[in-house]
């Protein structure tokens, strides 16, 4: 069995691969993202297109993203390679499982284990109805720690060899580090901005009465309180569990303190 080590990469691959290291640490967004791998990613392994999909602890399925500077991949093709029952990412990942070793995909040569490396052979047809082009597909985690990538290089211009498949193996921890950190980053800006939504609709009578449910009124006291009817208070308690995301009218105090909707001390002088 043939085993590669560092002295089997070039001076100028070395010096490379550190950069890549160095500029992975600086990888926050998407955008981020695209130009790392454009850069010395791009020089190490030649591709077009990059499909990943990030598994996260509370999720049993991958979320899928892909970037390409191809103009021939498109939506539609990225739908059919992620596609559960017949993608050629699910297929190629499900061979990784088998040996956690990276998996070429291709339909010029017959499917194969080899010291290193996989290969598994798609129909000509169905790789080219993808646009995927010659591609390899890496992973990186297990079930045991929940948090795992899966990782397409396609329109690949690197060969099939040890070689390709020995760089793969050393940039796959910092491109999971990167690509957990992309998800991450953008889950937490589409929370924000839900937030944000959330705040901007919910009307200033609203929050008068969320003051009072935090203080543990009923409809009735509110009514009193704020000289509306008891119907129009349950109307705003229903709107204000819609809003809110929420199930009732104690949750919702709760999420509209911890929004800063109201606080206790503002409740204190009502």
């Amino acid at each position: 069995m043939t085993i590669l080590i560092e002295s089997d990469l070039s001076e100028e691959q070395r010096v490379v691969f550190m950069e890549v290291i160095e500029e992975s640490l600086r990888v926050t967004y998407k955008t981020h993202l695209f130009n790392w791998l454009q850069h010395g990613m791009q020089y190490l392994i030649g591709h077009d297109l990059i499909v990943y999909g990030v598994r996260s602890l509370e999720s049993e399925h991958f979320d899928f993203e892909y970037l390409t500077t191809s103009l021939q991949f498109t939506g539609t093709h990225f739908q059919k390679v992620i596609d559960k029952e017949s993608g050629i990412i699910h297929k190629a990942f499900n061979q990784w499982q088998v040996n956690n070793k990276p998996v070429f995909v291709t339909s010029d040569l017959p499917s194969k284990e080899h010291a290193s490396f996989d290969v598994l052979n798609i129909s000509q047809n169905h790789m080219q109805e993808a646009e995927l082009g010659q591609c390899i597909v890496h992973g990186f985690g297990d079930m045991r720690t929940r948090i795992s990538t899966i990782v397409m290089l396609g329109r690949m211009n690197a060969p099939i060899n040890e070689l390709t498949a020995y760089l793969l193996e050393l940039l796959m921890p910092h491109l999971h580090c990167a690509l957990v950190k992309v998800n991450t980053n953008r889950t937490v800006m589409q929370s924000n901005k839900n937030q944000d939504f959330v705040l901007k609709t919910v009307t200033k009578r609203e929050i008068e009465v969320l003051q009072w449910l935090h203080m543990g009124k009923t409809n009735w006291e509110i009514s009193t309180i704020l000289n509306i009817s008891p119907t129009t208070v349950k109307n705003h308690v229903q709107n204000i569990i819609r809003k809110l995301g929420v199930e009732n009218r104690g949750q919702a105090a709760v999420k509209a303190l911890s929004l800063g909707l109201i606080s206790i001390h503002q409740s204190k002088h009502f």
